[in-house]
């Protein structure tokens, strides 16, 4: 389901010489890709923003056995940024995220089922290295016609 961004349209941030720069067009971004494409290490840096960003929350396999989906669904107006989503996320939590209109996301994992996108919802990240700096940015999964 496609809801205009409801925390923020883009998201910026910079970690020694990696520079994460994603511009976000829906409520959920979904960000899959195969294993070592740089998803867990831009996580990383994204978990050092929430440390500034008060508005960004982020969750992966380490919270399991925390209560993160009530902090989730008691929260409005905040970027939760998932990684490992197809361990945290069961089904009711997917559900729950494909209505959610108050709060944006971020996931990140290789299964979309029950959060309600489309094909061209899902998004990989392309990688770019210039003058000593990889910049991430997301790009489309779908072959260009």
């Amino acid at each position: 389901m496609k809801i205009e961004p409801v925390v923020c349209t883009e998201i910026k941030t910079q970690h020694t010489s990696f520079v994460v720069d994603f511009q976000l067009k829906n409520n959920i971004t979904f960000i899959a890709g195969d294993s070592g494409t740089g998803k867990s290490a831009v996580y990383s840096f994204l978990q050092e923003l929430a440390v500034e960003n008060k508005s960004i929350k982020c969750y992966n396999y380490l919270d399991i056995k925390k209560s993160y989906k009530n902090a989730i669904k008691l929260a409005k107006g905040k970027l939760f940024i998932i990684d490992n989503a197809d361990i945290l996320l069961d089904d009711a939590m997917r559900s729950y995220i494909s209505m959610d209109g108050q709060n944006q996301y971020i996931i990140i994992g290789r299964n979309p089922t029950g959060l309600l996108l489309a094909q061209d919802d899902i998004l990989e990240l392309a990688s770019e290295t210039l003058d000593g700096r990889t910049r991430f940015t997301l790009v489309g999964t779908l072959p260009a016609v």
